[in-house]
């Protein structure tokens, strides 16, 4: 199947070939900013970026428009609302699925239990296992916000 961003560069290609304006504008988009990062890593004397870069940068892509569409729907910008979830989604076909709410809660006690968690001083350990066992696949401020309330004994 090749790497994350082969196929980015092929679902471009296709996007050109099918003069689909939104989706080509935004894989161009999301190609720069993997670009830039390429850039960035080789002046440091890196390798190129990973698939795990790739989607670091996917996620923010899709954060940066989340916000953009709350401002732009708060604004009654609707039509520019549109247009950030048009890009959202096609830079979420590139990303694992979410977890669901009821999936988080549960991946987050099983991170709990795994790490023997019970006070606050263990929320660092907790996250470390989240994010390796599932790596995009959650909003981990989010998930953060809530092993904070689980080992305060808020939940």
């Amino acid at each position: 199947m090749g790497s994350l961003k082969d196929q980015i560069a092929r679902e471009l290609k296709a996007a050109i070939k099918d003069q689909d304006r939104r989706r080509m504008c935004t894989l161009r988009l999301v190609t720069a900013a993997i670009n830039d990062r390429n850039i960035t890593a080789r002046s440091n004397g890196k390798d190129c970026v990973s698939d795990d870069d790739v989607q670091q940068i996917l996620a923010k892509m899709v954060k940066q428009r989340q916000e953009s569409e709350t401002a732009f729907e708060a604004a009654g910008r609707l039509e520019l609302a549109q247009q950030e979830r048009e890009e959202i989604e096609i830079i979420r076909d590139f990303l694992p699925r979410q977890l669901g709410e009821e999936e988080v809660l549960s991946a987050i006690d099983e991170a709990v239990s795994s790490v023997g968690a019970n006070c606050l001083k263990d929320m660092g350990r907790t996250m470390s296992v989240l994010k390796e066992r599932y790596p995009g696949q959650m909003d981990f401020a989010m998930a953060s916000k809530v092993v904070k309330q689980k080992l305060a004994g808020q939940m």
